[in-house]
This record gives structure tokens, C-alpha cells and sequence, in this order.
């Protein structure tokens, strides 16, 4: 692969921006940031646009290859898939740009919305806690990347749920907890799952809640954008209000916020589902209203997802990581929507096609 130097580019080092300089690009990595550009390397002049490490998706739903498409031309080169099946499917994804991480079968309840989706295994649906350790072992024998438990309304009863957040920490996989209303999040809290996805949208989690996700270190991925789009489906008016709510009242207490949108492209009820990409891009802007500065919502989907799901080789713009990267029209320290303004995206080094500007 040829050395590519991207030169006079503003590096977003996690909290602000760097004088112009340069950044190369070798075998795949980040060789250098800075100093002066090795004889006979291909050029870009980024004249004087900012370089963002590639961006995270931490909450995406894999359906097929133009969803691969649609997320790195809107400048995202790690998608962290909540639910795909069944397992050859999610291997299809393996080894792609974007690269996808997933959980695969979700554990899920009878009865339920997500029982009655196109495709879901029997394996998925538990009836009690003693079908936990099976489960998650089959989980781990597919490969998966971390388990995830859908909490909705009263379908898996507590000790089930804990079960398998419990036997997913014994096989030394990350736990993630679908939970999108009050009482699904006192579950996942009380169940200790290391990362809660969703946001309420019948009220706004209350104060011994948050300091209790603060104490068990838990994490949290609010998925603003589909909040938004399924209160407007169901017809819910504060639903909005009750996510960002929720999201501010985390955010001041210090719980980990990370960007992902539960963007999907089969069918399903929504008018206006969330796309893959540009999805995104919206779910930058309403973290950013619920009262994240810039910096942390960019924070939000680069270093931060990739300290959580444990992917130390990207995140962030420095010597030896992988040459995820994205360069932007403008300052996004000043304008979270200049992230949609995209000019370049390199995915493992190699630079990929893009959504115009």
C-alpha cells in the first residue's frame, strides 16, 4: 500500500484542534503526525479542514452490503451491530468496511414486538433464568462480539435478566441492555449490564438511578435519533423531551455517552426509520442539544466506543492505530453539522467513496 500524506489538515486530538499539519498514512496506520512528508508519498491538501479519527456507529442493525455502504460514505468506519441473524448472516459482515463488531441473537421475551420479527431464532426467545449459561454459550460459539438482552415491559422476568448479564461477564463478553422506558432501565441498572441502549421515553430517569449506573461504571448509548423518530411514530409528545432529559441528567453525572442510532434498512412500522450514516449525523446534532459540548459528542463516537468495546487500535488520530479517518469542511468544535461535510474518508488506510457535501 503507497504512503498517502494528508497535509495542512487541523488534527481533532479528543478535546480541541491542533495547528495545520500533517498526517501520514502507512501500511494501514498512522505512521506520523507531523513533521515533513516522506519522498514520493501520494499528497492530499487538506487546506486547513479538520481530520477526525473514523466515526462510530455504536448501535447499528446490519441488513445488507448497501448498508456497509450508505454508513462509510457518511464517514463511519466501525458499526457495532445490536441484532443479526441468523449467524451466517453476521458473518457475511465480517472483514468489511465498515468493520462490524456484533452481538448477533439478542436474548428477547415471548410475546413481544422483537418475537415477532422476521427471522428471529427460537433460541432467542428464554422463558426462564435457567436458560441463561445456554444461550450466552451458544452466543459465544457463534463468535459474537459482546450479548445483548432486550428488556421490554415484563417479558423476561429480573433473575432471567440477570442471568444473562451474569453469564455473559463469565464468559468475558460486554453486556448490552435494550431497555427504551423507565422500567426496562431500572432492570438493566439493577441487573448491572455494562451498557444500557435506548433512552426513556415515558419519563426522565431519576437521580439514584443515574448515580447508581455512575457507581457500577455502566455505559450509555441513548440512540436520540430513533428515540425521535418512534415518538413521533406512536404518536408520544414528550417523548423527545424525556430522552434528552434523561441523556442531560447521565451526561451531568458523569455516565459515559456514546453515539449510535439504531439505524436499520429492512422493513418495519416507522414512517421515517433511521438511516444508516446519515443517521448519524442527526444523532451528533440532538446529543449536542441535550447538552453535550462538541468535543464530547465527538468524543461520543470515536474514543470513547472505542475505550468501551475494547478496540484500543482506533479512536482517536495517533502513530500506530489504524488509519480510520475522516476530514471535514469546517470547525465541528464550533458547528457539530460540520461532520456531515465530508471530504474524505479512509477506512484502514485505504480512502473510501463518500457522501458529497
Amino acid at each position: 500500500m503507497p504512503t498517502t500524506v494528508l497535509h495542512n489538515v487541523r488534527v481533532f486530538d479528543g478535546s480541541g484542534l491542533s495547528t495545520p499539519t500533517t498526517v501520514t498514512i502507512e501500511d494501514a496506520v498512522v505512521g506520523a503526525v507531523g513533521g515533513s512528508a516522506p519522498a514520493g508519498a501520494e499528497t492530499v491538501d487538506g487546506a486547513g479542514a479538520v481530520l477526525l479519527p473514523g466515526l462510530f456507529d455504536a448501535h447499528v442493525h446490519m441488513n445488507s452490503p448497501q448498508d456497509l455502504t450508505e454508513l462509510v460514505a457518511h464517514g463511519v468506519t466501525t458499526g457495532l451491530d445490536m441484532a443479526c441473524f441468523p449467524v451466517e448472516r453476521m458473518h457475511s459482515f465480517r472483514g468489511k468496511v465498515p468493520d462490524i463488531r456484533s452481538a448477533g441473537t439478542p436474548a428477547i421475551g415471548p410475546g413481544g414486538p422483537h418475537s415477532k420479527m422476521p427471522g428471529m431464532p427460537d433460541e432467542a426467545l428464554l422463558t426462564g433464568s435457567g436458560q441463561a449459561e445456554d444461550f450466552v454459550a451458544r452466543r459465544v460459539a457463534d463468535g459474537v462480539d459482546y450479548v445483548k438482552v432486550v428488556i421490554d415491559g415484563d417479558l423476561l422476568d429480573q433473575a432471567t435478566i440477570d442471568a444473562v448479564v451474569s453469564a455473559g461477564k463469565a464468559h468475558g463478553k460486554l453486556t448490552v441492555a435494550h431497555a427504551s422506558s423507565i422500567d426496562a432501565f431500572h432492570r438493566a441498572v439493577r441487573a448491572g449490564a455494562d451498557v444500557i441502549t435506548h433512552a426513556p421515553r415515558d419519563g426522565v430517569l431519576d437521580d439514584t438511578t443515574v448515580a447508581q449506573m455512575v457507581s457500577q461504571r455502566q455505559v450509555a448509548v441513548p440512540t436520540l435519533a430513533m428515540m425521535e423518530a418512534v415518538s413521533d411514530a406512536l404518536g408520544i409528545p414528550d417523548g423527545h423531551r424525556s430522552a434528552r432529559e434523561s441523556v442531560a441528567a447521565m451526561y451531568a453525572a458523569g455516565v459515559p455517552i456514546l453515539a449510535g442510532t439504531d439505524c436499520f434498512s429492512g422493513p418495519g412500522p416507522l414512517r421515517d426509520p433511521v438511516r444508516h450514516g446519515s443517521g448519524l449525523h442527526r444523532e451528533l446534532r440532538l446529543l449536542v442539544e441535550a447538552g453535550l459540548t462538541e468535543a464530547d459528542a465527538l468524543r461520543a463516537a470515536t474514543s470513547l466506543p472505542a475505550h468501551h468495546f475494547s478496540l484500543p487500535d482506533r479512536g482517536s488520530v495517533r502513530p500506530g492505530l489504524r488509519a480510520d479517518l475522516v476530514l471535514v469542511d469546517g470547525d465541528p468544535l464550533a458547528d457539530i453539522t460540520a461532520v456531515s461535510r465530508i471530504l474524505g474518508v479512509w477506512a484502514n488506510g485505504v480512502r473510501q467513496a463518500h457522501a458529497a457535501v
